[in-house]
């Protein structure tokens, strides 16, 4: 008689899991549907010869990526196919940032992105990321909206508390490129891009770093120490400052160590370099993804 109630109990519990189950079967199998069309016209958007095929790729792209991101609990599904954009994903898992970048033919990169948040109902909330980056005249010490950013490709994600801290790579332009440490925050119901968090500078909202595009530069958060360590970049001469395309690493390190919230600069740190730091960008933080497409 006691195996009977307990049967009886577990019915409806049962059914109630295997009703989610199926559901969540059912969406993400139209998920892999559209990560396979999404894997086709990325794969376009970096082969094809043509700038002008490559921008129109990127356009059905961001229209598929929309339409994908519109079935219900869409922010479960990891797009693990899609190595030629960088898919990270916040340490509380509340939301999660797209980006990716269209290398033009003067050497010089469009950027694209967007923040998609978790909702308990499983409806869209996209947030899409406007590169404005040649009309922001003073990126390191503006605040900033999605709908004007200082576009980049992101690979990982720290929290800081009350605010993120995003490691990105940007191929600025022909002569040298940018590695970036962009400060997310969400305050009064929107995200904002930049906030005063380091030390050394309070005038500072992110931090830029510009080195020639002959050489790469590591920039990592390092979790057991609680900092983000990064090559030392300084001019080939004395004679070349503010020419950033003869800039590169000397073989010394700094870090930004976290504190509360702060990031205070350490100089000539001591660390076990276990990689370069220019490796592809993650589809989930601490994970690169093999045989990028995407210029990074």
């Amino acid at each position: 008689m006691k195996f009977f109630f307990i049967r009886l109990l577990l019915v409806p519990v049962l059914s109630a899991y295997l009703a989610n189950t199926a559901g969540a079967q059912v969406n993400f199998h139209h998920m892999d549907r559209w990560q396979d069309s999404l894997l086709r016209l990325g794969k376009d958007m970096f082969t094809k010869q043509g700038e002008a095929e490559r921008i129109e790729k990127n356009f059905s792209f961001v229209k598929t990526l929309v339409s994908a991101l519109k079935e219900r609990h869409s922010f479960l599904y990891k797009f693990q196919k899609l190595n030629m954009i960088s898919l990270i994903e916040s340490p509380d898992q509340q939301f999660r940032i797209f980006s990716w970048n269209i290398p033009l033919n003067d050497g010089s990169f469009l950027y694209y992105g967007a923040i998609q948040t978790k909702t308990k109902s499983g409806e869209l909330q996209l947030v899409p990321l406007l590169d404005k980056t040649f009309e922001i005249k003073k990126p390191e010490s503006m605040v900033l909206l999605p709908n004007n950013w200082y576009g980049a490709q992101y690979y990982d994600i720290v929290s800081l508390g009350d605010s993120y801290a995003l490691l990105g790579w940007k191929g600025h332009n022909p002569l040298f490129s940018q590695k970036v440490i962009e400060i997310l925050q969400y305050k009064e119901g929107q995200y904002r891009m930049g906030k005063a968090v380091f030390a050394d500078d309070p005038q500072l909202v992110r931090k830029i770093f510009n080195f020639t595009r002959e050489a790469t530069m590591y920039l990592r958060y390092e979790a057991e120490n609680s900092r983000i360590v990064f090559d030392h970049i300084v001019p080939a001469d004395s004679s070349l400052i503010g020419k950033y395309q003869y800039y590169g690493p000397d073989l010394s390190h700094d870090a930004y160590s976290i504190n509360a919230g702060i990031l205070t600069l350490e100089r000539n740190v001591l660390f076990k370099n276990i990689g370069r730091g220019d490796e592809p960008v993650n589809n989930t933080p601490g994970k690169a993804i093999k045989g990028k497409k995407s210029g990074l």
